[in-house]
């Protein structure tokens, strides 16, 4: 498929292939040693007092919205190989995957330090709705998550996409969950579901052509 939005192909190739050439030298596994660094950081900044007053809610939020920039990340790598010819592809495993990694350590903070006892965890998913939309968005990436390998790849076929179509799911919820979250009417949340909205209409037929 390619975009009706795209770039004329000359242009392209001007601006896409010296980057891809770049691009092509670069490999992808550099990505998850730098993605562990900040949520290291975090913890070591809430154990020397470097986060506030509440630094288990600023450890929440800051895995939470770190995440939403990944899932969104991940969701930029088609548009912008068919508007611009520039190919992330390589990379987009390793943002998924980190994406993961980001909630599960936004879950685990919440869970651990700030909650702090499984009836109240399992009280909270089932009476407060912006924690239920997020436990669904997670549970919907766990069969994502297992199955982002190349053996995957190969038994489940055609299938493996169909599958990983999830991850559209995934940010609606990731950005339901981080509106309803937050008090009275903020306009941040409101742009990341934009954005991520924006980002799946680019695939949606009139968007898209032979």
């Amino acid at each position: 498929m390619s975009s009706v939005l795209a770039l004329p192909k000359p242009v392209q190739r001007r601006l896409a292939d010296p980057v891809n050439r770049v691009l092509r030298r670069v490999p992808a596994w550099p990505l998850y040693i730098l993605g562990a660094l900040p949520p290291a950081w975090l913890y070591w900044a809430a154990l020397n007092d470097r986060l506030g007053v509440d630094p288990v809610r600023e450890m929440e939020h800051q895995l939470g919205l770190w995440g939403l920039w990944l899932i969104i990340a991940t969701l930029v790598v088609t548009p912008l190989r068919q508007i611009t010819g520039i190919s992330l592809l390589k990379y987009r495993r390793a943002l998924g995957l980190l994406t993961f990694f980001y909630i599960l350590c936004h879950l685990a903070v919440w869970a651990y330090y700030d909650v702090q006892t499984w009836s109240r965890v399992w009280a909270d998913i089932v009476k407060r709705p912006y924690i239920t939309i997020g436990m669904a968005g997670l549970l919907l990436m766990l069969p994502l998550a297992l199955t982002s390998n190349t053996a995957s790849i190969r038994k489940l076929g055609k299938s493996w996409r169909k599958l990983h179509k999830l991850v559209y799911a995934v940010a609606i919820l990731g950005a339901l969950h981080f509106v309803i979250l937050v008090k009275g009417f903020q306009i941040e949340p409101l742009l990341y579901m934009a954005a991520i909205l924006i980002l799946l209409a680019l695939r949606l037929p009139w968007a898209t052509r032979r």
